[in-house]
């Protein structure tokens, strides 16, 4: 006897709603059949109290027959504002968006739900994170977004502000730990040095994350960019260091340079003739007095440099 295991089927995606446009018709002309139908209606209404018998029963039914779809027709009407559009859904499937700024008119039994299109900002609250090194941060972040598709902002996420918000803090603190925050020169990208070249790859992971809710995302920029408390003195004392060697360095660079110069400009002047052990002592008096951070003192010699 062989037993046969099936594998149980994997699940259908859902099919994805995108934005496609709803069909309406001009409102203004809704309205003004609606108000004419109820001023109608209320003529009728007037003549049939004076009016008896088999009269006053067809006034009445024919004004019944004439409110009633203006009444229900009203509901349709809607307002359309610049940068904000209308989803309409209809015994909960979707029908389309009116995106057309001006007074609109669709189906009155439909649900008519408001969607900004606007540009925003979104500003992430400062976290601290660990950068590439390990080393503890604070980053922040701001991000500007706006929806390109209401039918995927609406139908595709629960709360598309919400999962922007959630999505775009995730993003930061993985770049955060993608670089280091100070290379000191290595020619690696850090989040300090390399600004564009972080701000640009933040913006498309963003939009990455959000693409699956209709959003696109505009820019995004770094607001903070901090060693945490707890290091910040000790990093600042590693950048001064750092930045005392270098100015060392060039100092003393330009120090071999000038006493170079000097030598060479002795000699091709023969204003005195210097062997190696003289050379040596006048390299190290300039050197000295090129290289002090305090005035110097000169020493006068009353006898000989060999002496």
């Amino acid at each position: 006897m062989s037993i046969t295991s099936e594998q149980p089927a994997s699940p259908q995606p859902a099919k994805r709603v995108t934005e496609q446009e709803a069909w309406a018709a001009p409102g203004i002309r809704f309205l003004t059949a609606g108000i004419a139908a109820i001023v109608v209606a209320t003529v009728l209404f007037v003549l049939s109290s004076s009016a008896h018998g088999a009269l006053r029963a067809v006034l009445i039914v024919i004004a019944i027959v004439i409110i009633v779809p203006a009444a229900i027709s009203f509901p349709g009407l809607i307002q359309v504002v610049p940068g904000e559009a209308r989803v309409i859904q209809l015994f909960g499937g979707y029908r389309g968006t009116v995106r057309e700024p001006g007074m609109r008119w669709v189906n009155p039994f439909t649900l008519k739900r408001k969607v900004s299109t606007r540009i925003r900002n979104h500003e992430t609250a400062v976290s601290k994170v660990n950068d590439a090194d390990g080393n503890p941060i604070e980053i922040a972040a701001v991000v500007v977004w706006q929806v390109q598709d209401t039918a995927m902002a609406l139908y595709a996420v629960d709360d598309f502000p919400t999962f922007v918000a959630i999505q775009t803090e995730t993003a930061v603190r993985h770049i955060a730990s993608s670089y280091a925050y100070d290379t000191r020169g290595s020619g690696e990208p850090s989040l300090r040095d390399n600004a564009d070249e972080i701000t640009q790859r933040l913006s498309a992971e963003i939009g990455a994350r959000v693409a699956s809710a209709g959003v696109t995302i505009v820019e995004s920029r770094l607001t903070q960019l901090s060693y945490a408390p707890e290091i910040a003195q000790t990093m600042l004392r590693q950048q001064q260091a750092s930045a005392v060697i270098g100015a060392r360095a060039r100092i003393v660079d330009g120090a071999v340079g000038m006493v170079k110069m000097a030598l060479q400009r002795l000699e091709e002047d023969g204003v005195i003739e210097l062997d190696e052990e003289r050379k040596a002592s006048m390299v190290s008096n300039l050197l000295v007095v090129l290289c002090s951070e305090q005035s110097t003192q000169p020493v006068v010699n009353t006898g000989t440099l060999y002496q």
